[in-house]
């Protein structure tokens, strides 16, 4: 295999869309989904006269995220005017911050094959996003652009990070790690797919060994973690292939095409000052209280890699486990639930860990749409322990016909009465499931020696070498009466009751 001569460089710029009720600079409502055009006023449509009003809610929520990735906060910010002409851009500028920005300086720290690496962070902005302009769907699509300013003035967070990510994988992990802060915070709900997180990627090549960067290109609005490995693996294979073949490598803008798997140039890229940013005339600087961050430093959550540590110390859980289920605040909160509940957190996360993820996986649900709540799945916990029944049943009949009846919203428990499956208590639900479907531990005695006496005379030969003294013969009859019963016979009885028989018959 030909050796890597190059190595990639990567820093990446993260637009978050906050979760404020209102727009940064008036009341208009941020909700998504709107009919176009419907949430819009004088400010965010930049018409004449009208002065825009900061929303203190964005402050708050940008300290967050500082504080979180341990980062500088200046006491004083400022808003400029970024300018450029775009027909989604109703101001002719962008109200955003460049030279006095909420924070600087702070860093992630990522797993990267077992180990740990420190991605710093430039810095935090505070801005205003632009409208969007409908290329497709349309019937005059093919002669016209249609114009939504719904998005117009929503709060945004952008977060430059310094280019210390060297490999697309390692981008991936970063963006990942940031997605699941933002939603610890509950500042942005992360979703990729309706662009209220959205990523830009800068990324050139230099010779390993070399400190010298390459000439960078940047990959505009990557809205998942898959475009994301995919863009950055392409353009690293389009520039090397530049730079072998003694072409040059241009700073340009360019754009991922998921249908062709590859980038194509969007426009060369602007230089900072293009845009000529100047102070925003008719906002004051942003001046934020050292009262006021301890007050938020006080209410912020347990965060991701806090919570892990916590999972595997308090819970005894594996790592791996704790990493899983601390990936998202709403599935941690499910596990611990559970695992309360049941009194047996390996337990709960083994299940967490295997059936409910499956099926979260092959529903493309979140966690939150779960139709068992915590407390079904610790009762099931339980039952196994308690004997009721047995581990294979709990998986393979009972939660299974849990999720049916959830879904259904009615649970029998006569032949006759059918009552609201969330009315009744995980116990009673999980008893009339055991009585519908005739399952449950063994114990009756006679019925397992019946079975017992029955292995022995087909199987004459493991009978004989037992006779002779072969005592591991033993675990085959066990496995054949567990077969037998389909695991329902309790094993400590089948044990004592082989024993005496067998003991019997050798004598």
């Amino acid at each position: 295999m030909k050796p890597q001569i190059f190595e990639p460089v990567i820093g990446l710029e993260i637009h978050a869309q906050l979760l404020t009720k209102t727009k940064l600079f008036c009341s208009c409502s941020t909700h998504y989904g709107s009919s176009p055009n419907s949430l819009t006023c004088p400010v965010c449509l930049g018409l004449p006269g009208a002065l825009p009003v900061f929303n203190r809610e964005a402050m708050v929520m940008a300290v967050k995220l500082a504080l979180a990735i341990k980062a500088k906060i200046h006491r004083c910010s400022v808003f400029s005017r970024k300018n450029y002409f775009y027909p989604d851009l109703p101001k002719g500028y962008q109200i955003t911050q460049y030279h006095f920005p909420v924070a600087t300086e702070g860093y992630l720290t990522i797993d990267r094959d077992g180990a740990h690496k420190t991605i710093s962070i430039a810095r935090i902005n505070l801005e205003e996003d632009a409208g969007k302009s409908i290329h497709d769907g349309m019937a005059d699509s093919a002669q016209k652009t249609y114009l939504d300013f719904n998005r117009s003035g929503i709060p945004l967070l952008e977060i430059v990070g310094n280019p210390d990510i060297n490999s697309p994988s390692e981008a991936v992990n970063f963006l990942q790690l940031f997605r699941t802060i933002l939603q610890y915070l509950e500042i942005c709900d992360g979703n990729m797919e309706e662009g209220n997180l959205r990523c830009d990627a800068n990324l050139s090549l230099r010779k390993k060994g070399s400190q010298e960067l390459g000439v960078k290109a940047e990959i505009k609005n990557l809205n998942s973690f898959r475009f994301l490995q995919k863009a950055l693996e392409y353009e690293v294979k389009r520039q090397t292939e530049l730079i072998e073949a003694g072409n040059p490598v241009l700073q340009e803008t360019r754009l991922w095409d998921s249908k062709q798997n590859k980038t194509f140039p969007m426009r060369s890229k602007e230089e900072a000052h293009d845009y000529r940013y100047f102070p925003e005339p008719d906002l004051p600087p942003l001046v934020i209280s050292d009262e006021l961050i301890e007050k938020i430093k006080s209410s912020l959550p347990e965060l991701p890699q806090e919570k892990i540590e916590r999972f595997v110390g308090e819970y005894k859980i594996p790592l791996y486990d704790a990493k899983i289920l601390a990936s998202s605040k709403k599935l941690a909160d499910y596990f611990e639930q559970t695992a309360r509940a049941s009194q047996n957190p390996k337990q709960a996360s083994n299940w967490i860990m295997r059936e409910v993820l499956q099926y979260l996986k092959e529903e493309n649900i979140e966690i939150t749409e779960f139709p068992l709540p915590p407390k079904y799945i610790a009762e099931l916990i339980r039952s196994v322990e308690e004997n009721d029944i047995t581990l294979r049943e709990a998986k393979e009949i009972i939660f299974p016909e849990m999720l049916k009846k959830a879904s259904q919203g009615v649970t029998a428990i006569s032949d006759t009465q059918k009552l609201s499956f969330h009315v009744l208590s995980p116990k009673i639900v999980i008893s009339s499931i055991i009585k519908e479907k005739g399952l449950g531990r063994i114990f009756d005695e006679g019925k397992i020696k019946e079975i017992i006496l029955q292995i022995i005379e087909k199987n004459p030969e493991p009978f004989k070498q037992y006779s002779e003294g072969k005592s591991r013969v033993l675990g085959f009859f066990v496995g054949q009466v567990m077969k037998e019963t389909r695991g329902s016979a309790d094993p400590q009885l089948i044990n004592r009751l082989l024993k005496e028989i067998l003991g019997s018959y050798k004598k």
